[in-house]
């Protein structure tokens, strides 16, 4: 499986994912609910090459930024 970088917008933040021909729809299933479960990440686009190869584009919301928070 290969990631890209994120890409950030104002309210969204987008990754893209890409997987190889042999891996299997459940595979495929498994591994993007572990990405919504423990990172927060959303299906929002699939595209099925003709030779297997799937395009994923995750999303989530973005995160408030934390400002300079000192603990005294």
């Amino acid at each position: 499986m290969k990631q890209q970088e994120a890409v950030v917008d104002e309210d969204w933040e987008y990754r893209r994912l890409q997987l190889p021909p042999g891996v299997s729809r459940r595979a495929a299933a498994t591994q993007l609910s572990i990405h919504a479960e423990f990172a927060g990440w959303e299906l929002s686009t699939v595209r099925l090459y003709s030779d297997g190869t799937r395009r994923v584009w995750l999303r989530r919301k973005r995160r408030p930024a934390d400002v300079g928070y000192l603990a005294s």
